[in-house]
């Protein structure tokens, strides 16, 4: 039996990077010989405080506590045959941890999905962003015995300083995330995104286009979050709800289409296409931007589609609004692709050989 302590930001089941990442890999782990510890920086209640506006006080407490965290974890490095790094180990600008890390004996395995050498902060922490130093991320990968990237552009990015980095990109339980068509409203198309706080601004961009939308089909469309319960919009007519892990997979199985814009940058470029991927194993049908993995996930007519420029969207949502049968074709083949190449099922093995490898190496 291996010893591997995880160390992350999150409790389980909480994160989507992580829950996509690595956590639905490993009961299959542990099948084969590995024990798993988890050390994450935030509980609950913190993790509500952290992203919140203000709270100031609180949120230095949060971080002296992580650090006192990650000090504790440091002198228990050596007791662990892997150390498994999601992103970073620390919120601060240092990459001290993972050096202790890689020092420790233990073998370091890194992993990230996003392109987190940049700022990407959280609204309500914008004032805070100056403590982060994203450029950390080059010396968190050095410190590295194996990297794995989420898609081609961050593995290559990885590779400029460590070329033991390896390509497994994000991942769906297509056991878990079925069509569920009984959750559609029989009367209304419902036009869904799902994401977190800090990634609502991506479905904003698609605001004005929504709101042609809205005034052209008027009462036969409906507008769906799922993750801000709170966001509201002056003149679009959206039910925002909470993501919920118990309800996540009937919520999303409520959506008749699902989007994911994003901006056409390098931080997009990253993006690992996972909102569009549960969508798809959900058998929606998903229009994603032309940006990034998603030129490489979508089959632009087939699966799913692409779209660039605001007409594009519009003219893709109106053919899909009116369009049943296309609907139904695009989802059902937005599935098949999910569960041929995006599947837990189709990476578990080449999950476990990069775990084996690092047993076999101590």
């Amino acid at each position: 039996m291996a010893n591997v302590l995880i160390l992350c930001d999150h409790r389980p089941k909480r994160s989507p990077s992580q829950r996509y990442r690595f956590e639905q890999y490993l009961p299959f782990l542990e099948e084969n010989g590995f024990n798993f510890t988890f050390s994450y920086l935030l509980n609950e209640k913190d993790d509500q405080l952290f992203y919140s506006n203000g709270n100031f006080l609180s949120k230095v407490f949060i971080l002296i506590k992580s650090v006192f965290i990650r000090l504790i974890d440091s002198f228990q490095f050596k007791k662990y045959d892997i150390i498994f790094i999601q992103r970073e180990a620390s919120f601060l600008g240092t990459s001290y941890f993972e050096k202790r890390a890689f020092k420790s004996g233990a073998y370091v395995i890194f992993d990230f999905d996003d392109s987190i050498w940049l700022a990407d902060t959280s609204p309500g922490n914008k004032k805070w962003e100056w403590i982060k130093k994203p450029e950390k991320f080059y010396k968190n990968v050095a410190y590295a015995h194996c990297v794995i990237a989420g898609n081609a552009y961050l593995a290559d990015k990885a590779r400029s300083v460590n070329k033991n980095t390896i390509i497994i990109p994000t991942t769906i339980n297509s056991d878990w995330h079925t069509p569920k068509k009984e959750h559609r409203d029989k009367k209304l198309i419902t036009i869904g995104w799902s994401g977190s706080i800090s990634t609502i601004k991506h479905f904003e961009l698609l605001v004005s286009v929504l709101l042609k939308i809205q005034e052209k089909y008027k009462n036969q469309v409906k507008f769906k979050v799922i993750g801000n319960k709170f966001y509201k919009h002056p003149f679009l007519h959206v039910e925002a709800i909470e993501w919920k892990e118990n309800t996540e997979v009937n919520e999303l199985n409520s959506l008749d289409i699902g989007l994911m814009p994003l901006p056409n940058d390098e931080w997009a470029n990253g993006k690992c296409g996972l909102k569009g991927l549960s969508y798809m194993a959900c058998g929606i049908p998903t229009v994603m931007s032309a940006v990034g993995v998603n030129k490489d996930i979508i089959k632009n007519g087939v699966n799913g589609f692409l779209a660039t420029t605001d007409e594009e969207w519009m003219s893709v949502l109106s053919n899909l609004i009116e369009n049943p049968e296309l609907r139904a074709e695009v989802g059902a083949n937005g599935r098949e692709t999910v569960v041929r190449d995006y599947c837990v099922k189709a990476y578990k093995n080449k999950y476990l050989e990069v775990f084996k490898n690092a047993k076999s190496s101590r």
